[in-house]
Order: C-alpha cells, then structure tokens, then sequence
C-alpha cells in the first residue's frame, strides 16, 4: 500500500467520524461505513472502469481523438472518477491521468474564461463549462499547475455573470433565459470553487436557491423550466434540483423532503433502467442527493444502484452511453465510488 492510499484512507475513517456526529447531530440516522456499502464485486467494478478510462486517454489529456471524448464536460467527469478514488494530481494510482486532464482543461479556457473545446461548443458550451469548473476547483488545492487559479477564477467569474434574472443558467453565458439542467452544474461549480478560496457573491447563490425553488412542482418533483419546456415533474430534473439546493446550503425543509419523496419512486431496480431517459445523468445527482440525505434514504438507495450498475458493465469494463461509454463510464464510477467520500464537494 502506498503512502497516498494510506492517508487517503485515514482521512475517510475521519471525514466519515464526522458524517456521523453529523447526522445524530440533526436527528438523522448515522451513514454507513465504506465497507458495508462497496462490496468486492462493486469494487472489481470499480478497477476496471477505471483501468477503462486511462486506457482510453490519448496525449493531450483528452479520452478520445474525436466526439464526445474531447468534450470538456466528458474530460471533466472522467478526471472527477479518478479523483473519487483517492488519487490526486501527480499522486496516486492516476496521477498522471489528473494532470493531463487539467492540462487539457486549461488549455480549452479563453481568456474570457470560458472553457470549451470544439466538441462542446455547438451542444452548449454552459454544460461543460459547470462541469469543468467543478473538476478544476476539486483539484486546486491538490495541485501546483501555476494557471490554474487564474483560469479558475475566471471560469468562475463567467459563470457569476452569465445568471440570468430569473436567477439561473441557461446552455450559452449570455443572461437571457434559464433551465434546470444547466443551472445546478454551475451552482456545484460555485460551491466547489467557494470550498477553495475563490470569492462567489452571495447574491449569486441566494438568487439560485430561489429560482431552483420556484421549479419545484406540488407533487414534489421538479420541472425543466419555470414558463417554457416540459413543467411536469421528472425524476432526472428532481435529483439535479435537491442536489442544486444541497450546493447552496440548503439540507433540510420541506422543499427538500418533498423532493426526496419524490425520487423514491424511481428507486433503482423497481425502474427499468434500460427505459430511463438521461439514467446516467439521473442517478449521478440522485445518488448525490441521497448521500446528503443519509440515513434510511441513503442505505435503501446505494446498494440498489451498485448492484444495478455492476450488472450493467460492459465486459471491457465500460458502461454504455447514447453520449459515449467515456461519459458513461465516468458517471458510473463516480456514483459507485460516492461512499468514499474523496470528493470534497460531497464533504459536508
């Protein structure tokens, strides 16, 4: 065992102490440890997912010479499934596969701030910029890449300016209309970002709470946008909505538990996962929003999407996707390894 892995785990065995004087703290049930939840199976799962990955990774840091696997959404998410399982950059089983990831981020980020490649521009350039800006301040206070800060804060500062005045994000950095999907990449990038030193105003999360309030419906789900698009609850768009109010600060309420009443419903292995639109986008913010709920919500929902999602790889150790098996591959992994707690942006 390496010293890295070695003090990865002693941070877990703190990070989780803390999790449980957590939760008793506000009455709720304590989270299960790491061993009671990722299972062999779910860790061999895990192994080849990742060896998958850097198998994939070409030499400018990107997961592919063309599509989705240079879009810096794609790259981001993959760097953040490395990063999940204990490695950091230069340090780790998958140092070197952090690095270039961030360098290729970098690389992609204008001086206005903004980072995109080529593969992402036409699909919305919003997505992979919250996205990347949430990988970039995940690693910051890892690594000693002298233009990360800068280029970070730039990021950051595009992003504070591109909320619109409903008080949310919409697929370009213009201020002009906004949905769900896109706003909660930027809030976990604010939150991540905020968590590494660089200043967000408040107003900018206080204005995001409101607006994500104002898309949830009776039934407690939440809808795509306030006046256009579909205004039916889904389940995709409710788990990006709890885990959005979770990245302003907001655990508790009845907005909350509302929400969390509502996911239920699609409890993995009750639904056909093979039916499920956007199922690895949906169980990526779900299981985060169960992770931050704890107790009984959180042992009923991760054991059911492991073992969903370990009976659903690829024998090349991927997971299949209608936008790439790097991108399906990345979200699966960074669900699996969500009870590791190396992420900072779930450390409560």
């Amino acid at each position: 065992m390496n010293v890295h892995v070695a003090s990865g785990r002693v941070l877990l065995a703190v990070a989780l102490a803390g999790q449980i004087v957590s939760a008793a703290a506000r009455g709720a049930e304590p989270l299960f440890s790491q061993a009671e939840h990722i299972t062999p199976e779910a860790a061999a799962s895990i192994d080849r997912g990742l060896a998958y990955l850097a198998g994939c990774q070409v030499g400018d840091g990107s997961f592919a010479t063309s599509g989705s696997g240079r879009n810096v959404a794609v790259v981001a998410l993959c760097g953040m499934a490395f990063l999940a399982a204990g490695s950091t950059p230069g340090r780790g089983d998958y140092g070197k596969n952090i690095d270039a990831a961030i360098d290729f981020l970098l690389d992609s980020t204008a001086e206005t701030g903004l980072i995109a490649g080529p593969e992402g521009v036409a699909r919305g350039p919003m997505y992979g910029q919250g996205f990347a800006a949430l990988f970039l301040a995940e690693a910051h206070g890892m690594s000693d890449h002298p233009e990360l800060r800068d280029k970070l804060s730039a990021a950051i500062d595009l992003i504070v300016a591109a909320q619109n005045r409903e008080g949310g994000w919409r697929y370009t950095p213009q201020p002009l209309d906004a949905d769900l999907s896109v706003t909660v990449c930027q809030v976990m990038a604010l939150r991540a970002a905020r968590n590494a030193g660089i200043a967000v105003p408040k107003e900018t999360i206080d204005r995001s709470i409101e607006y994500v309030r104002r898309c949830q419906n009776e039934d407690g789900g939440f809808r795509y946008m306030l006046a256009e698009g579909p205004t039916v609850s889904g389940f995709a768009r409710t788990a990006a909505g709890l885990v959005a109010l979770n990245n302003a600060g907001v655990y508790q309420g009845e907005d909350v538990e509302r929400g969390l009443d509502y996911l239920q419903r699609y409890m993995p292995q009750q639904q056909d996962a093979e039916s499920q639109a956007y199922y690895f986008y949906g169980q990526y913010y779900a299981v985060q929003a169960m992770w931050h709920a704890g107790g009984r919500r959180w042992g009923a929902w991760y054991p059911a999407i492991r073992d969903q999602l370990v009976a659903r790889q690829a024998d090349d150790g991927s997971w299949l996707d209608a936008v790439g098996r790097q991108y399906g591959t990345a979200m699966a992994c960074i669900i699996l390894q969500t009870p590791n707690n190396y992420l900072p942006i779930l450390q409560r």
